[in-house]
C-alpha cells in the first residue's frame, strides 16, 4: 500500500512563500485562489513568558492533506472526487457538475471553484510529477529545504526533499525538470534534527477525516489546532 504525503518541517520554514508562488505557476491556479496557502502563526506569548522578548511564531502551510477518510470524497454526487491507490485524492473534472458539496465539507477550506470552467480544484500533489517517481513542485521549490515528500507506510524518516538546488535555464527561460525525477535527494533522517515522535509530531485538526500531512515543530508551542 502506498500513502503519498508531505512532511513540514516548521522550524526550518522561513516563509519565503516559494512554495506557493511554484504551485500556482506550474497548475495555473488563478489571482485569489490558492492550492497551496501559508499562514504566519503568532507571535505569541510563551509558557514561561516573562518579558516582551519571550515570544514566538513560526510559518504553517495549508493545503489539501490527502486524507485518509476525506469527507470530499463521502459528499461528492457524481464520484469525481476520489481516492487514488497512491492515497492521494483527486477530482475528475470530466465528472465535476460544480455544486461545491466537496468545497463546504473539507475542513481546511483548501477547495475553490474555477470559475471558468465551473469545476472545482484544489492540490493534487502535483499527480503529474510524483506519478512519474518525481517531487512535488512545492517541496522542490523550498529554498529552506522545509518540506518532504514520501510515503507515509515507509515512515516519514524516508521523505525525500532536493540535495542540492534547481537550476534554471535562463538562456531559455525554462526550469530544468530532468533534475526532479533522478538523484539529487536528500531525506528528513539525513537532514532533519531531533525531534520528539510523542510531542513533536503533528497534524491538522481531525474532524473525522484523518489528515496525511505530518508537521514537526520542535521546542515551540503548536497552534494548529486554533
Amino acid at each position: 500500500m502506498t500513502r503519498y504525503a508531505i512532511l513540514t518541517d516548521l522550524n526550518r520554514c522561513v516563509g519565503c512563500m516559494a512554495c506557493m508562488v511554484s504551485c500556482k505557476v506550474i497548475n495555473g491556479v488563478p489571482i485569489g485562489s490558492y492550492w497551496n496557502k501559508m499562514l504566519r502563526i503568532g507571535p505569541y506569548k510563551r509558557k514561561d513568558y516573562k518579558t516582551s522578548n519571550h515570544v514566538d511564531m513560526y510559518y504553517l502551510s495549508v493545503q489539501c492533506q490527502h486524507c485518509e477518510n476525506p469527507k470530499c470524497v463521502e459528499v461528492c454526487p457524481t464520484g469525481a472526487s476520489h481516492k487514488m491507490a497512491d492515497g492521494t485524492v483527486q477530482i475528475d473534472k470530466a465528472k465535476c457538475i460544480g455544486c461545491q458539496f466537496c468545497a463546504m465539507s473539507c475542513p481546511y477550506n483548501v477547495r475553490y471553484l474555477n470559475e471558468e470552467e465551473r469545476v472545482v480544484e484544489k492540490c493534487t500533489l502535483c499527480e503529474q510529477l510524483t506519478s512519474q517517481g518525481g517531487l512535488p513542485q512545492c517541496v522542490a521549490q523550498c529554498g529552506g529545504r522545509a518540506r518532504f515528500f514520501g510515503d507515509l507506510d515507509k515512515g516519514i524518516e524516508s521523505f525525500e526533499a532536493p540535495r542540492n538546488a534547481y537550476k534554471a535555464d535562463r538562456e531559455h527561460n525554462d526550469f530544468q525538470y530532468d533534475q526532479l525525477f533522478e538523484g539529487n535527494r536528500i531525506t528528513f533522517g539525513e537532514l532533519g534534527q531531533p525531534y520528539d515522535k510523542q510531542t513533536e509530531v503533528h497534524h491538522l485538526p481531525n474532524a473525522g477525516n484523518d489528515p496525511s500531512f505530518v508537521y514537526v515543530l520542535r521546542d515551540r508551542e503548536w497552534k494548529g489546532d486554533e
